[in-house]
């Protein structure tokens, strides 16, 4: 379907068409028209759907054609976290190039310069403000923010606001909402918690939900099966011959990261780390070293799989077999962005076969196993069904997760995208 086939405003289609953006991703097809009938909305999408364009046309659409309070709060979008807030900011700026809409981010880890410019922006009314729940509720809590005519209240990557730890914080953010407004929520997962939170903020929401995409073909997957004793190793070889640039390392905890960060300074490399015991301004401090090349190899948990915004990642390294499908298609989908070509290479220690088997299984292929180098000794025997299990969950798979609620009007559709978010 194109844009111009839906009952998007002029401006809005003007500003796409600029963009030379014509044809809707399945996020954007299914949703649309029911944010534009003004129906509340849970939308179960992964990043790289077009999710952020699926909630930001319908809503500039709507207040562009009028009727909405001038030097008021209009809409609130809620991000996870600073970086994803910058980009939805980004895409909002672009969107709105030929409308009289005006919007401000809200996020933290700024100095006090930024705070004033957020208060200015609060206090005189944006038509949209996109920001993070402890950042807005510190304005809120010094008593200049009136949330009481916003229409539209939005969370982007629901889930990952849950497990950041936030959830009482939206509630807080609610209570200043007003009861009559269109409240959107896109997640990638549906666990019992998210539909706990629906329940509480929504009325009566339509469910739109799409498989998990398969990762770009154009993306070189290869695993090392190992002992976790080779991993060190096995990098120092692959780094031996070039110099690393643009690479991700992918590590399962915040302790795994700083000790592998540490360990390959200790080889010479140029490191940043990533990770929740990061002050906001360090994390950002570290991806603009990162884009700007002063840094080459960035190890992180997965905070960094959905919420960084770089186009020319090299390789993406897995230092653990994620949790599940679904953060193996984030974390590799950080490469071979923008037409540009890219590998994943995946360690598997004697104990993540299972797992590692399972991702296969999911991705309906065999991935390539590497040859360890002849000086690090052989690796364990690759045989999943009889090796050491551990808890898996194939969440954001496409099948039904938790139990459908009787007010939930679900629309199931098992596209897959092809176009980024």
């Amino acid at each position: 379907m194109e844009f111009s086939e839906l009952d998007l405003g002029e401006n809005v289609l003007s500003a796409l068409d600029a963009m030379n953006f014509k044809e809707c991703t399945p996020v954007q097809e299914h949703t649309i028209p029911v944010l534009l009938e003004g129906h509340d909305l849970i939308g179960v999408a992964q990043t790289g759907t077009g999710k952020t364009a699926a909630y930001l046309l319908p809503v500039l659409s709507k207040l562009c054609s009028g009727g909405y309070p001038e030097d008021s709060i209009n809409c609130i979008i809620m991000s996870p976290t600073r970086e994803l807030a910058i980009q939805i900011d980004r895409q909002m700026e672009a969107f709105s190039y030929f409308m009289p809409v005006s919007g401000v981010a809200v996020y933290g880890g700024n100095d006090g310069v930024r705070f004033e410019q957020e208060k200015k922006g609060l206090t005189l009314g944006a038509d949209v403000v996109i920001a993070t729940p402890g950042r807005l509720i510190s304005h809120i809590s010094l008593g200049y923010v009136d949330l009481s005519k916003v229409s539209f209240f939005i969370l982007d990557e629901a889930d990952r606001m849950l497990d950041m730890g936030f959830y009482d914080d939206i509630l807080q953010i609610v209570k200043h909402l007003p009861k009559e407004r269109q409240t959107i929520m896109f997640s990638a997962t549906m666990p019992e918690k998210i539909r706990q939170l629906a329940e509480n903020i929504l009325n009566n929401p339509v469910e739109v939900k799409l498989a998990v995409s398969k990762p770009a073909e154009k993306i070189i997957q290869a695993a090392y099966i190992c002992y976790e004793a080779q991993k060190l190793n096995i990098i120092k070889d692959l780094f031996s011959s070039q110099k690393p640039e643009r690479v991700i390392i992918f590590a399962s905890s915040k302790i795994k990261v700083k000790e592998v960060a540490k360990a390959l300074s200790r080889m010479g490399h140029s490191v940043g780390e990533m990770h929740s015991d990061l002050e906001q301004s360090q994390r950002e401090e570290i991806l603009h070293e990162f884009r700007n090349g002063r840094v080459n190899i960035l190890v992180a948990t997965d905070i960094v799989a959905r919420g960084i915004d770089i186009d020319d990642i090299r390789l993406v390294i897995n230092y653990d077999v994620p949790h599940d499908c679904e953060d193996y298609v984030h974390r590799i989908g950080r490469t071979a962005r923008a037409n540009n070509d890219g590998c994943a290479i995946t360690f598997v220690n004697e104990t993540e076969q299972t797992k590692f088997y399972q991702i296969e299984k999911f991705l309906d292929k065999t991935i390539y196993k590497l040859q360890i180098p002849d000086e690090l000794g052989e690796g364990p025997e690759y045989k999943p069904q009889t090796a050491k299990k551990k808890t898996f969950s194939r969440k954001g798979n496409g099948k039904k997760t938790g139990n459908k609620r009787k007010n939930f009007k679900k629309k199931d559709t098992n596209t897959t995208n092809k176009q980024g978010e």
